[in-house]
């Protein structure tokens, strides 16, 4: 089990798209100890500015992990990245192209209108 510290606040949006992308991408269950960084002056100097912040059991610490290539990156490093979860988010089923509300996906890039 992946053990993380999660400083984080209260109706955070950014801490809740970590916590989503994290149970996705993780690679064993993750056990999360939130820290409410409101209730604490000096977490509050700290982090406020910072969240969400994930931080190790060695005390590494990841800022912007809401995004999913940073957290993927993070994961990896550590050897907790389930590859075959991030290759199924990055890397369109139909090897390239993909329909999506009326757009095409074209290596990566999304195109309106039916192409470039």
């Amino acid at each position: 089990m992946i053990q993380l510290t999660l400083y984080t606040t209260s109706g955070c949006h950014l801490c809740e798209a970590l916590e989503a992308w994290l149970g996705r991408l993780a690679s064993e269950p993750v056990r999360l100890e939130r820290m409410e960084v409101a209730d604490d002056e000096a977490l509050v100097a700290t982090y406020a500015t910072r969240l969400p912040v994930l931080v190790d059991a060695a005390g590494c610490e990841l800022d912007g992990g809401h995004e999913p290539a940073r957290l993927a990156a993070w994961l990896a490093d550590r050897d907790w990245l389930n590859a075959a979860a991030w290759r199924e988010i990055t890397q369109p089923p139909d090897g390239g192209e993909e329909r999506r509300r009326g757009a095409i996906m074209r290596q990566g890039r999304r195109y309106l209108g039916g192409g470039p």
